[in-house]
């Protein structure tokens, strides 16, 4: 079935904001220390300069070294107005949780492809409510709220994973549960994992560009001393 596509919706100006005090910073803009080749112990093969991170195509997924459970996360990303968008190709990455559960990065500015999988989607899942990407060449930033599956002892499904995303300052995904391991053209399903894994981002093959990326995990409410 064919799914419509989300409105357009034109979002505020860019507001750059540093990390807050109990965040942990990702990237700093100097180095991948934080992160690995995903699946591996190998450095993170992309390039870092001026402060951003670009994808090297070709080099593979990128993941950090530390494994979180339920989490805020901050990234800021960017399609370089060099690309070729088409559909699914040119312009394409994506922010994993788990390794397995994908929110889509990519050119829908001018750039049409299936609901589902445009920025913003929970991929080949849920489409964003609605479409507030920018133009290539201007950052677009993820504020994501992510609380992951819990499993019984028979490693059935007791919990959900869910997702809140804001997507440039406009909600697109409200504590949307997910159906499970996100793919294209496939029966999502859950398997039993840990309640921690890596955040991952994706080469599939486009030089995007990354910058200011942080998380927050979540557990219980912090008290005042």
């Amino acid at each position: 079935m064919t799914r419509p596509q989300p409105a357009i919706v034109t979002p505020g100006p860019v507001c750059i904001s540093s990390a807050p005090s109990d965040a942990i910073v990702l990237f700093d803009g100097k180095d991948l220390s934080a992160w690995s080749k995903a699946g591996s112990d190998a450095p993170a093969g992309w390039s870092v300069k001026d402060g951003i991170v670009t994808i090297a195509a070709g080099s593979g997924n990128i993941a950090t070294r530390q494994s979180f459970g339920d989490c805020q996360v901050h990234i800021e990303w960017m399609v370089p107005t060099e690309l070729k968008c088409e559909s699914q190709h040119g312009c394409n990455s994506g922010l994993f949780f788990h390794s397995r559960y994908e929110i889509q990065i990519l050119n829908s500015s001018g750039n049409v492809t299936y609901a589902d999988g445009m920025a913003g989607a929970l991929y080949g899942q849920y489409p964003p409510m609605v479409n507030p990407c920018r133009p290539q060449g201007e950052w677009n930033t993820y504020d994501v709220v992510f609380r992951g599956p819990r499993f019984d002892a028979s490693a059935g499904i007791v919990r959900t994973a869910t997702v809140t995303l804001i997507f440039n300052g406009v909600l697109v995904q409200d504590d949307v549960e997910l159906l499970g391991a996100t793919a294209h053209g496939a029966h999502a399903t859950y398997s039993s994992h840990p309640d921690t894994g890596p955040i991952m981002l994706q080469d599939h093959g486009d030089p995007l560009k990354f910058r200011n990326i942080w998380i927050r995990p979540l557990g219980n409410p912090q008290v005042a001393e």
